[in-house]
C-alpha cells in the first residue's frame, strides 16, 4: 500500500474515532506532502513519491525533536509532550528504523562495494544511503559514521 493510502485511511480512522491528536498530525502531514507536490508541479516534476515522503515524515520527526528539546530547555513539558505524541504518530508512517550497529554495517557494505577510498568519496556513498535507506536512518549521524570509516 502506497504511503498515500495509508494516510488517508489513517485520516478516516482519527476522524471515526475521534482521535484528534492523530487527526491533526495526520493533516499536518498530509499538508506537507501537499506543499511538496505544489513545488513539484512548479518545477514541472511529479507528484511525491514514496521515497520524497519518507524524507518529508523524517524531516518532521526531527523538527519536532528539537522543538520538544527546546520546550523542555525552557520548563514547558506540556508542550515537549505534544511534540513527542506527534513524533510518534509520524513514525508509525514510517519503516522501522536501523539500529546503529545495522547502519555501521550498511555503510561498511556500501563502502566496500562503491570502492570509496577517502573522504573525497564521502558524496557518493551517502547518495547511496540515502538512496536505499530513505526515512530507516537518521542521515545525519549516519555522515559522521560514514566520514569515521572513510578515514
Amino acid at each position: 500500500m502506497m504511503l498515500r493510502d495509508q494516510l488517508a485511511a489513517a485520516l478516516k480512522d482519527a476522524m471515526k474515532s475521534k482521535n484528534a491528536e492523530r487527526l491533526s498530525t495526520v493533516r499536518l502531514i498530509q499538508a506537507a506532502i501537499k506543499d511538496r507536490d505544489i513545488a513539484n508541479r512548479g518545477a514541472g516534476k511529479e507528484e511525491a513519491s514514496d521515497d520524497e515522503i519518507l524524507q518529508i515524515l523524517a524531516k518532521m520527526v526531527k523538527q519536532r525533536d528539537e522543538s520538544a528539546k527546546i520546550y523542555e530547555e525552557n520548563s514547558r513539558p506540556e508542550l515537549a509532550a505534544k511534540e513527542r505524541a506527534e513524533i510518534k504518530v509520524v513514525q508509525d508512517f514510517m519503516p522501522k528504523q536501523l539500529s546503529d550497529a545495522d547502519v555501521r554495517a550498511n555503510i561498511a557494505a556500501i563502502i566496500a562495494e562503491t570502492g570509496a577510498a577517502g573522504p573525497k568519496d564521502m558524496g557518493k556513498v551517502m547518495a547511496v544511503l540515502k538512496e536505499r535507506y530513505a526515512g530507516q536512518m537518521d542521515f545525519s549521524k549516519a555522515s559522521g559514521a560514514v566520514k569515521e570509516l572513510l578515514n
